[in-house]
């Protein structure tokens, strides 16, 4: 992981390089459909409320459990037995970006979903909120932060979420096989490269021409960086959309030449 100091510099960078956020002098339709219809939406949803109050119940949670980390690790928190509160504080996506990916799915409403990286729960309840009809199939290496997860959704009455739990070695595959299809990828289960790369390339095989996918700190190492860059290149990919904190892959084959966006939010 990039140091506080050196994420900083990265971000100064982004932010005066970035395009403005507003559309201006976006050439590619989907992009500036996006920018208006998504990305600047400042509508105060339904859901928005409730889910902000579970994340505050979990941010004020003192309960201990033990923790099995099977990515990139914690560098905050070094220790297998950790405080609830203190893996929300670290680990969940802040509200900006949370309530980004529910108007992602809001509005371009994907059927099948698949998160890689449960954490809390807190996305996966914006998700799976944002189209109560939509299957989202989500995947926690660790049990026991699974199963606060699980009452996350339990306390939202939430019913559309999947939840796998395990080793995404050994998990991914199984349940790759059961999907017909993806519509949309959130990946926030392992900050490698090669994992990375490698969770990119088994979603791929059940993608259609509209599936977007959604990577979690794009820049957070010098090995998301290297994940994020193969990505880019990759052949199947058409379009990618750098936010800094995540990125948005796209692999529709009309867009006939490759456009990378890097846009300020």
């Amino acid at each position: 992981m990039y140091t506080t100091f050196q994420l900083a510099k990265k971000y100064f960078r982004y932010y005066i390089t970035a395009s403005n956020g507003r559309g201006h002098g976006i050439h590619s339709p989907f992009v500036f459909e996006f920018i208006q219809k998504v990305l600047t939406d400042t509508k105060n949803y339904h859901c928005y409320t409730t889910i902000e109050q579970q994340r505050k119940l979990l941010l004020q949670n003192n309960n201990t459990i033990e923790v099995t980390d099977f990515g990139a690790g914690s560098n905050s928190q070094k220790s297998t037995k950790r405080k609830i509160k203190n893996i929300a504080a670290s680990s969940l996506k802040p509200k900006k970006f949370a309530q980004l990916l529910f108007r992602i799915v809001q509005f371009y409403q994907p059927a099948t979903i698949i998160e890689l990286g449960t954490s809390l729960g807190i996305t996966t309840c914006y998700l799976a909120k944002a189209n109560e009809q939509a299957n989202i199939f989500t995947c926690e290496g660790a049990a026991a932060i699974a199963q606060v997860a699980k009452h996350q959704f339990d306390a939202l009455k939430i019913k559309n979420i999947n939840l796998t739990i395990g080793d995404f070695t050994t998990t991914l595959n199984p349940l790759l096989q059961s999907i017909t299809t993806i519509d949309l990828a959130f990946i926030d289960g392992n900050h490698r490269k090669v994992p990375t790369v490698a969770y990119f390339e088994a979603l791929l095989q059940k993608a259609n021409q509209h599936t977007i996918f959604i990577f979690d700190d794009i820049h957070w190492s010098e090995e998301m960086e290297a994940a994020w860059q193969y990505i880019q290149q990759h052949t199947a990919v058409t379009l990618t959309i750098d936010l800094f904190f995540i990125g948005i892959v796209c692999i529709n084959p009309t867009i006939k030449q490759k456009q990378h966006f890097t846009i300020r939010f």
